[in-house]
């Protein structure tokens, strides 16, 4: 008998393969969905590049001109309409923040024309979905499914929304990738704790962290804090300023490699306000090293168990995260032990486990 099984399709749209951690989950499962014999697309709006992928690049950003006025957005959503039609995918995947409510009714109800499946990265569902709800479910009630990475927000959207069609699946971690790059060497002589992220709005509060840092013993035991990531400095010099730990705390900006330095942090500290399901835990602990974490909505306490690879801090408590650094960096024995828990923790979030939940998605239609 002959086979009429054929490679799926897939088209995985973003902004961009750099930077974000729904942009990461995105060139993630391009190598996943490549390795099990689809053939896979990757279309992105911004021309930046930074993270591994597989599969062909359709860069729409190299079409973007200074201006980025309304005929050059025409351009571009034409460029996409006519990308989409000429090659029949099977499956579209939207990793995108999608907040302009036109634009999005006009690509999913006439751009996108075949199984659509939405993606929601943020506890701040409003960055995804509108804030009206009749509207909401005109965009997005009829696509094939709409992703929420954690059960939380999962019940956030069906509640708010009223929408059928949520699923929920985590984000993925690529041990294969920080296995290779997490033992580059690094020009750091110090001892040091790490925190990592795009600064460019407040959301992960790393001024407030510089304090809660300069109000620890760290800096005297000769623990300095380093962070990783881009956005506006002028706050964060202002908190290291203001604190007197100039030669204590070290704005790397963007690393296209942060594993080597997360491998040799003494551990990872978030102090985010809210998150989605953030990557970097994962990425600290198939690192080895425990992580220090506001309890926030959300994602921390899905990856992290408390006192078992990491602590999990009373959310937005800053004297309490003061005091878990203390612990963490004096308490040689509690450290150790979370380490040691850290690689058997990520096993539910390997890239191949999360990789068949997306797989069975697409099975099942």
């Amino acid at each position: 008998m002959i086979s009429t099984h054929k490679k799926k399709k897939i088209a995985l749209i973003g902004y961009r393969l750099s930077g974000g951690g729904s942009d990461k989950v995105m060139a993630n499962l391009s190598i996943f969905f490549e390795q099990q014999g689809s053939e896979v697309d990757i279309i992105i709006v911004l021309d930046e590049v930074g993270f591994p992928y597989s599969g062909k690049l359709v860069n729409l950003g190299l079409l973007k001109n200074k201006t980025n006025g309304v005929f050059n957005k025409i351009k571009r959503l034409k460029a996409l309409n006519t990308y989409l039609r000429q090659n029949k995918f099977d499956f579209i995947i939207d990793f995108r923040f999608r907040t302009k409510i036109i634009q999005e009714l006009i690509l999913s109800r006439f751009i996108y024309n075949t199984k659509t499946i939405f993606t929601v990265h943020s506890f701040l569902i409003d960055h995804y979905m509108p804030n009206n709800s009749w509207l909401t479910r005109l965009i997005y009630n009829h696509c094939l499914a709409n992703v929420a990475i954690t059960d939380e927000m999962k019940t956030l959207i069906e509640e708010k929304h009223q929408l059928q069609n949520v699923v929920k699946i985590h984000n993925p971690v690529y041990l294969e990738e920080i296995v290779k790059k997490q033992n580059e060497k690094i020009d750091l002589e110090f001892d040091f704790i790490i925190a990592v992220g795009q600064y460019e709005n407040e959301i992960k509060q790393f001024d407030q962290l510089i304090s809660s840092y300069a109000k620890s013993d760290l800096s005297q035991k000769n623990i300095h804090l380093v962070i990783v990531g881009n956005g506006d400095e002028s706050k964060l010099k202002k908190a290291i300023l203001e604190n007197n730990i100039s030669e204590f705390v070290h704005l790397l900006g963007y690393q296209n490699n942060p594993f080597k330095y997360l491998r040799k942090a003494k551990f990872l500290v978030l102090s985010s306000k809210n998150e989605g399901f953030p990557n970097v835990i994962l990425e600290a602990l198939a690192c080895e090293i425990p992580v220090v974490s506001f309890d926030c909505d959300f994602g921390p306490r899905d990856m992290i168990a408390d006192f078992e690879n990491g602590i999990l801090v009373e959310n937005q408590n800053w004297e309490k995260l003061t005091e878990a650094l203390n612990l963490l960096i004096s308490d040689d024995a509690l450290r150790q032990k979370l380490k040691q828990n850290t690689l058997k923790s990520i096993e539910p979030f390997l890239l191949e486990k999360i990789g068949k939940q997306w797989l069975d998605l697409l099975e099942v239609h």
